[in-house]
């Protein structure tokens, strides 16, 4: 009798011991709630798009995304050594927050009606343009004059389509793999132009080997509202990083992170865009 009473209670014990591990585990891989505690978030950005969100050489991350999502984080209450990055490519971001891969996403991110079907956005945080990236002593100071020149986008784009079927019939479309690829080929001479977002255009030629070399023509021919994408339905995290955002922008850390990234390019950007507000 004595021997059952002992096991029943060891059993009990043994039971609440590993009710408590378990929930310690859940906490242990926390993939980002917003409380913070210890866990870790994990963020979608780009890897590619130097000056937005570029995984350097060392392993590291920078750009202007990976700015704004640091301080987001760092708002919810996880700081950088709590952030897991996770690389999300345009065709997966929806994808990505469906399964919950990320608690959120910034990675040139514009916000239009069809993504708001599927996904919830914060902000937006920037607005920026399509715009024509050249090189410095181009004679292009307007859309029309690529007409008959070489016009380069990334296949699959629909910017340099808009602008040849729009603005200028007779661009000659030069389409390669990566936006890397246009700006090799806007260097060499193989293209006379770029296109897609200036804050695009603005971070490749940001960087250090092609400083002086190239210049946004600043021609705004679409107005692109970024966001911070979140699975839909989650509205507490949209409301707490909007908060975070206006933080950001009061505190001067938005222009701050817009002339770190952006400067050497002398890119003309807007002014903080208002919460909330969408620019069509």
């Amino acid at each position: 009798m004595n021997l059952r009473k002992v096991t029943a209670a060891s059993a009990a014990v043994l039971a609440l011991a590993l009710t408590a591990t378990a929930c310690g585990g859940d906490d242990s891989k926390d993939s980002g709630s917003g409380s913070g505690g210890g866990g870790k978030i994990k963020i979608g950005i780009k890897y590619d798009q130097p000056g937005l969100g570029l995984k350097q050489p060392d392993g590291s991350f920078a750009g202007f995304d990976v700015d704004v999502a640091t301080y987001v984080a760092k708002q919810l209450g996880y700081g950088p050594d709590k952030i897991e990055w996770v690389e999300t490519k345009s065709a997966d971001r929806e994808n990505a927050l469906a399964r919950g891969d990320v608690k959120f996403i910034a990675a040139t991110y514009s916000i239009n009606d069809e993504r708001k079907k599927k996904v919830d956005f914060a902000g937006p945080y920037l607005l920026a343009h399509q715009d024509l990236l050249v090189k410095s002593d181009a004679g292009i100071t307007k859309a029309t004059d690529i007409n008959g020149k070489r016009l380069c986008s990334v296949a699959g784009s629909t910017s340099a389509q808009n602008v040849h079927d729009t603005i200028a019939p007779n661009a000659q479309l030069k389409q390669y793999g990566g936006y890397s690829e246009c700006i090799g080929a806007l260097q060499s001479g193989a293209v006379d132009a770029v296109t897609t977002d200036d804050s695009i255009l603005a971070g490749f030629a940001a960087q250090d080997q092609y400083k002086g070399k190239f210049k946004l023509a600043g021609l705004k021919l679409s107005n692109e509202n970024y966001g911070i994408g979140v699975k839909k339905g989650d509205s507490a995290t949209v409301g707490k990083i909007n908060a975070a955002l206006e933080k950001m922008v009061s505190d001067k850390s938005w222009e701050k992170a817009v002339q770190d990234n952006f400067g050497p390019a002398e890119y003309k950007n807007e002014p903080a865009p208002k919460i909330g507000t969408i620019v069509k």
